[in-house]
């Protein structure tokens, strides 16, 4: 081992060593109070990491990380400086060495807390996707492996139903969708195999912004789903023509 056996301290925390240095560091370690010292810190910090609540990354950071890691080329291990040494007094010109900073070590221990959980993040790279039970029931129909996504213009908005056939679940987002007329609401409804349209809610009132609503009953064998305009409160079976319509393959 050429670099500082010192500095072996944080890849040997995350049990990142090899037989033989590991062997080699551990004869040291038996002898060394300083690193004996923070191998124990790093330990625990590992361990005070791991109890921290975790909380599931975006979709983004899992797909940067798989799409850089053909991009990215490993660095080489440090070197030491040719030159290590100083002296300790211009008088005698005694020279002591000196110890490369411990650079290799805490990049090992940022690297471990990244695994074991940063910010409360506790995610790997080769994770086959995120934990659903953790989504609410309307970001899992958008996130559904099986999801459809449908768009209509009314007025100029744009109203998107999402619909997930595996999980029986559909999605309204409207973006920017002007007001119902006084007295009125916007009613969703699906279309259900012989029984026609069953209303499935209301869109809230006054919701200029982007909105989404998770529709009431079983999507999963719907045919489709619609919007009407009806008295306010809604109606048991649409009065009006659909202001839009989608169709569920």
């Amino acid at each position: 081992m050429t670099a500082d056996i010192h500095g072996l301290s944080g890849a040997y925390a995350v049990d990142a060593l090899e037989d033989g240095e590991r062997a080699s560091f551990e004869e040291h370690l038996s002898q060394c109070p300083e690193c004996q010292a923070e191998v124990a810190s790093l330990r625990e910090a590992a361990t005070q990491l791991a109890a921290i609540s975790e909380t599931m990354p975006p979709p983004s950071v899992r797909d940067a990380v798989l799409a850089g890691i053909s991009n990215v080329r490993p660095l080489p291990p440090l070197e030491p400086p040719a030159t290590l040494s100083q002296p300790t007094s211009p008088a005698d010109g005694v020279v002591v060495p000196l110890r490369p900073r411990r650079r290799t070590s805490w990049l090992l221990a940022a690297a471990a807390a990244v695994v074991v959980g940063v910010g409360g993040l506790s995610w790997h790279p080769w994770s086959h996707g995120p934990d659903n039970s953790q989504l609410t029931a309307t970001e899992q129909v958008i996130r559904a492996s099986d999801a459809q996504r449908l768009q209509k213009m009314v007025d100029g908005a744009r109203a998107t139903i999402v619909r997930s056939a595996s999980l029986g679940e559909a999605v309204l987002i409207a973006d920017h969708m002007p007001n119902a007329p006084a007295g009125k609401d916007y009613q969703l409804w699906l279309n259900l195999p012989g029984r026609g349209m069953v209303s499935a809610g209301l869109m809230p009132r006054n919701a200029k912004q982007p909105v989404t609503v998770l529709l009431q009953g079983d999507a999963r064998k719907a045919l489709g789903a619609g919007i009407t305009v009806e008295p306010a409160g809604g109606s048991t079976k649409p009065t009006t023509q659909p202001i839009a319509l989608f169709t569920f393959s």
